[in-house]
């Protein structure tokens, strides 16, 4: 789940290039790979879409708008949520320590699994970044990187979209 990577938004973020960049490997892993992504646009007619960068990796009908600062509490969502039937969401975006913790907050009231890409997640001030990815933490979220989530969905060497997959990796070094 992408939180909230949006135009008026992601200028503000502390270190937001890095951030957007490894969101950006992310979505794009991804979709080599088939794995469902669902973006959420908070109050977009305030604070604009998902940003163009990100937006081109999103499927249609993949941008969930929403008031609440917990995704999951949002009429409509749970539900978009509910019928994919994952046991496991990997949440990344901004800010962290509000709506992604509220929303990954929200999905381990569900009874799922949640990892968090903590490279591909940012706040405005650095303060908040790490106070809000620790509460998550010691919440029970899962800490990962996008890096070992792209070789864990990848599996081995074998996989058919690994070469695509390890060029996109490699952007980050």
């Amino acid at each position: 789940m992408l939180v909230d990577a949006q135009e008026r938004l992601v200028p503000a973020i502390h270190d937001g290039t890095a951030v957007i960049a490894a969101v950006g490997r992310l979505l794009r892993g991804a979709k080599c790979l088939g794995v469902s992504i669902r973006a959420t646009e908070h109050c977009p007619e305030a604070i604009g879409p998902t940003i163009t960068a990100l937006g081109e990796h999103l499927e249609a009908g993949s941008r969930l708008a929403k008031r609440s600062f917990d995704a999951i509490a949002e009429p409509g969502i749970r539900e978009a949520f509910d019928d994919l039937g994952r046991s496991s969401v990997i949440v990344v975006g901004v800010e962290a320590h509000v709506c992604v913790a509220q929303t990954a907050l929200g999905l381990l009231d569900t009874g799922r699994r949640v990892f968090i890409a903590e490279d591909a997640c940012g706040s405005r001030r650095p303060v908040d970044r790490e106070v809000g990815l620790a509460r998550l933490r010691t919440a029970g979220c899962v800490p990962v990187t996008v890096e070992a989530l792209l070789f864990e969905w990848l599996g081995d060497a074998d996989n058919p979209a690994f070469k695509d997959v390890l060029s996109i990796i490699k952007e980050a070094r």
